[in-house]
C-alpha cells in the first residue's frame, strides 16, 4: 500500500479519549467506526466512536434510589459525558490541530469490556475504520500482517506492525487474538488493524479488534510488562456487543441510529415491565 493509504486507513480514525472520573481524568484510545447522515435532518451526521468499557468506566455510577412503580428501592444509571479528541493531519504526516469533541456513553458492557460513544457534533468525520464483514473473519491466520494503533501512555495516535499470533485466546471466557505488535497502557480502546498485504488485501485497514489486555509479570517487587504479548477483543465479539446493544446499524447498511433508539426502547420496556411483575409477585407473597 502507498503511504497515504495507510496514513488514512491505519492512523486517522484512531482518537484520544478522556473520560473525568472520580480518580481524575484518565486517557485512553478509540476508533472512529460510523460517520453518516442523519436521514431526518439534511447536513447533519451521526459519529460513533468504539472503546473499551475499562477507557471510561468512571463515567458511569449506579446510585441506589426510591422507585416510586416498583415501590422499592433499584439502581439506577448516571452517565457523565466522555470527552473525544481527533487530529488533523497535513501534508500526510505532520499533526497540525485537533478538535474536542463531547461524547455520550450510548452503549456499554463490563463483562465485554466494550462501549460506543456518540459524539454531540453534527459534522461528517471524513476516515472511518470500516469493520472485517462477518463471513470474512473464518479467513483470518496466523502470521498475517496487523497494525496496532492507539495512544499509548496517552501520546497522540501512532501505530506498531506485528502480526498475528494466537486466534482464539480464551481470557474470563472471553475470545481474543494475542499479537505481537507492541502496545502499552493508552492503547486499550484503540484499533487492531488488517494490514496484510499479501493475504485479504482487499481488507486492508479493516477493523478486526480492540486492544484490550496486555501481559505482565511479577520480578521480585517489580512487574516487568510484555508489550509484544498483547491482546485484543475479537471481532466475534465486536459483532456480538452490537447485537446485544442492539446497535446492527454499525454494520448493516439497511438499518438507522433511529431503529437502534426504538429497539432499545422496547428492549428497556421489557425489562421494565419484567421487574413490576416481579415486584407484584413479592408483594402478593408478603
Amino acid at each position: 500500500m502507498d503511504l497515504k493509504t495507510k496514513h488514512e486507513k491505519l492512523l486517522y480514525p484512531v482518537v484520544r479519549v478522556f473520560a473525568e472520573g472520580t480518580a481524575g481524568t484518565s486517557a485512553g484510545s478509540g476508533t472512529i467506526i460510523y460517520s453518516r447522515g442523519d436521514p431526518k435532518n439534511e447536513g447533519e451526521f451521526f459519529t460513533f466512536v468504539l472503546t473499551n468499557h475499562h477507557v471510561i468506566d468512571g463515567l458511569i455510577k449506579l446510585k441506589e434510589s426510591w422507585d416510586s412503580v416498583l415501590k422499592k428501592n433499584r439502581k439506577q444509571e448516571f452517565m457523565k459525558r466522555a470527552k473525544v479528541e481527533i487530529f488533523d493531519y497535513v501534508r500526510m504526516s505532520n499533526m497540525d490541530a485537533s478538535k474536542r469533541y463531547t461524547a455520550e456513553v450510548i452503549a456499554y458492557s463490563q463483562p465485554q469490556d466494550l462501549a460506543v460513544l456518540k459524539l454531540d457534533s453534527p459534522r461528517e468525520v471524513e476516515f472511518v475504520a470500516p469493520l472485517l464483514p462477518k463471513d470474512k473473519i473464518k479467513d483470518l491466520k496466523l502470521y498475517m500482517e496487523i497494525e496496532v494503533s492507539g495512544c499509548s501512555m496517552a501520546h497522540e495516535p501512532f501505530s506498531n506492525p506485528g502480526r498475528l499470533t494466537f486466534l482464539n485466546e480464551d481470557i474470563e471466557n472471553k475470545k481474543y487474538f494475542m499479537i505481537n505488535g507492541a502496545s502499552i497502557f493508552g492503547n486499550s480502546g484503540g484499533a487492531l488493524f488488517l494490514a496484510d498485504e499479501s493475504n485479504m488485501s482487499e481488507y486492508y485497514g479493516s477493523l478486526i479488534g480492540v486492544p484490550s489486555r496486555i501481559s505482565s509479570v511479577q520480578l521480585g517487587f517489580g512487574v516487568d510488562i510484555i508489550t509484544w504479548m498483547g491482546f485484543s477483543a475479537h471481532t466475534d465479539r465486536i459483532y456480538e456487543f452490537f447485537e446485544e446493544q442492539h446497535l446492527d446499524f454499525l454494520f448493516d447498511s439497511e438499518k438507522t441510529y433511529y431503529d437502534a433508539i426504538e429497539a432499545r426502547e422496547e428492549a428497556e420496556k421489557k425489562s421494565m415491565l419484567e421487574l413490576q411483575a416481579q415486584a407484584l409477585e413479592e408483594m402478593q407473597r408478603k
